[in-house]
């Protein structure tokens, strides 16, 4: 009796709290005098530039960027359709990545009732070391799944012993793809800020997720 060739898939996912949250906010200002617009944003971007680097410089904040200064006028219409005079606005944007958790939860807050600062959101995410270690560990027990799968059809064939063809992402299956399983999907909360004090933030589990297709021979 030649092989029967079986093809199965397999899935798995795990959740995982997030390690790490990017705080993305921005310094803005506006007004009909540009000097006094320019003057105000860089006033309040500089204690929450210099608060930053205070948390990078004990470990609390990983990475942060802080972008250049952006100016530009705007002219508005009023309701008889004529053209106003120009309103001048300028903002900052800051991003900072908290490996402390907690003082991200209190830096925000302090921010909320600062004059000019808004923040925007939150991005959670894992640190590159434990992305990849759980990305194996849901490789793998894609694989598992897979060949339990391919098991259970050969037994049901009355054949006992299966033999590994082919393992591949999902879609990729005889299409040149190396054989190798690698995780698929990762899903991480991504929190929009309002301006209420004393909030607590606390992102959502991220789940890492693999699918993988295998063929089998049995026989």
């Amino acid at each position: 009796m030649s092989d029967v060739i079986i093809t199965v898939r397999g899935e798995h996912e795990l959740r995982v709290a997030p390690e790490r949250a990017t705080v993305h906010l921005s310094v803005s200002f506006d007004g009909s005098d540009r000097a006094q617009v320019v003057e105000r944003t860089l006033a309040a971007a500089a204690p929450v530039r210099a608060s930053i680097e205070a948390r990078s410089a004990d470990g609390g904040v990983t990475e942060w960027t802080s972008q250049r200064m952006n100016v530009y006028a705007d002219r508005p219409w009023n309701s008889e359709g004529r053209r106003l005079a120009p309103v001048f606005r300028a903002n900052v944007d800051f991003t900072a990545t908290f490996a402390d958790l907690s003082d991200m939860s209190v830096w925000v807050t302090e921010l909320t009732v600062a004059d000019g600062v808004s923040i925007g959101h939150v991005d959670w995410h894992l640190t590159p070391q434990t992305e990849a270690e759980v990305e194996r560990e849901v490789a793998t027990q894609a694989v598992g799944v897979a060949l339990t799968r391919a098991r259970a059809y050969a037994d049901a064939l009355g054949l006992s012993t299966i033999t590994p063809l082919e393992i591949a992402d999902r879609g990729l299956m005889s299409a040149g793809a190396p054989p190798q399983a690698k995780a698929a999907m990762m899903r991480g909360g991504a929190m929009a800020m309002d301006s209420a004090p004393s909030m607590e933030f606390q992102g959502e589990e991220i789940t890492v997720s693999a699918t993988v297709e295998g063929r089998f021979a049995a026989s």
